[in-house]
């Protein structure tokens, strides 16, 4: 995992806004020929020939989207870039740039901002993407980040949610269920802290499921595959709120309907030891947990044999004609989705 620095404090009142942005950015280095401009000016210059451009924007708010008590600020950096990245690889494409508001309270010293930039900075490099620019003001409720990622993929490979047809098989990268499991033991962590400050806890035997809470990886690497496999999927969307919530976009979005099946849904052996600690359903987790952000796509049942045999897809059903989405359970029981996931809108 990252691990967060312990320097001296730095008052960044004393730096002022252009002085904190120069301090911030002054080492990210230009990666992409598309990036004519980055950070100094009004507005980052890109330069583009024939392809689309793609821009996603997201907001993270203390206390909503984020608790400090167990969420280390390099992480929460690299985590802001990489959601916004993954909305990006989404649509097929290639996410090149970066910009980043900030908002923060006087609480927060300038080494702490730093942090959350290193964080920011290490998501960048590892991803290929240039931050180009953003914004910085002071709040009064805690800390907000809201990065906006921009990206490019040629004009006929982009693809939306709109396109699923009957028959396309319903596929998805990597395993679910990991990343929420991931919050109920920090969760769980830090109330047995807040009750007794004495405790340290031990978070071993969940290494994989707190890294995919804290420290999640975007599928940068799945429209490279696409390509390399000559797919071009009919529908595609990030998993952030959800499998149940995705399926859901995916089909009202292409008016069809769908069917995936419970046994096919792929869950690491850690995320169901620890569901089963937890006293849950390791599906309910996969099905509404979200945050897992791996990619949920359809593809025509003609390409099927590309990826037959690859371990980074999994089928787990297929479009149907009629409305309605539905998960086909073990004994056949059939049981219509809800959207039960992540609403940062409900109390």
């Amino acid at each position: 995992m990252l691990q967060d620095k312990n320097p001296s404090k730095t008052d960044i009142a004393k730096l002022g806004e252009f002085g904190l942005i120069k301090t911030l950015t002054e080492n990210f280095k230009i990666q992409n020929p598309s990036t004519i401009k980055g950070v100094g000016d009004d507005a980052a210059v890109l330069r583009y020939n024939d392809k689309d451009a793609l821009a996603s924007t997201d907001l993270l708010v203390e206390g909503i989207h984020f608790d400090l008590a167990y969420f280390p600020l390099k992480h929460l950096g690299y985590k802001a870039a990489v959601v916004n990245f993954s909305d990006i690889y989404a649509m097929n494409g290639m996410a090149t740039q970066l910009l980043v508001g900030l908002a923060v309270s006087n609480r927060f010293p300038l080494e702490a901002i730093e942090e959350i930039y290193e964080g920011i900075k290490l998501a960048c490099r590892i991803y290929n993407v240039d931050m180009v620019g953003g914004d910085t003001t002071s709040s009064r409720s805690g800390l907000i980040l809201s990065p906006t990622a921009l990206g490019e993929v040629e004009t006929n490979k982009v693809v939306y949610r709109s396109g699923a047809k009957p028959n396309d098989l319903i596929v998805v990268t990597g395993d679910l269920g990991a990343a929420y499991m991931g919050l109920l033991v920090l969760q769980r962590e830090n109330e047995t802290f807040k009750a007794n400050p004495q405790h340290q806890p031990d978070l071993t035997p969940y290494t994989y499921v707190v890294e995919r809470q804290l420290k999640p990886e975007a599928r940068k690497d799945v429209p490279l595959l696409l390509r390399e496999l000559d797919i071009q999927p009919t529908a595609m969307i990030d998993i952030s709120d959800g499998l149940s919530s995705e399926v859901l976009h995916i089909t009202q979005q292409s008016g069809v309907g769908a069917n995936i099946y419970a046994e096919k849904i792929p869950i690491d052996p850690q995320t169901i030891l620890t569901a089963e600690e937890f006293n849950i359903s390791e599906l309910t987790a996969a099905l509404n947990g979200g945050e897992d952000y791996e990619l949920l796509m359809t593809i025509s049942q003609k390409d099927y044999e590309k990826i037959q045999y690859r371990k980074e897809f999994a089928v787990i059903g297929h479009i149907t004609e009629d409305k309605g989405a539905y998960l086909i359970t073990q004994d056949n029981k059939k049981i219509a989705l809800k959207a039960q996931g992540w609403n940062a809108l409900k109390d």
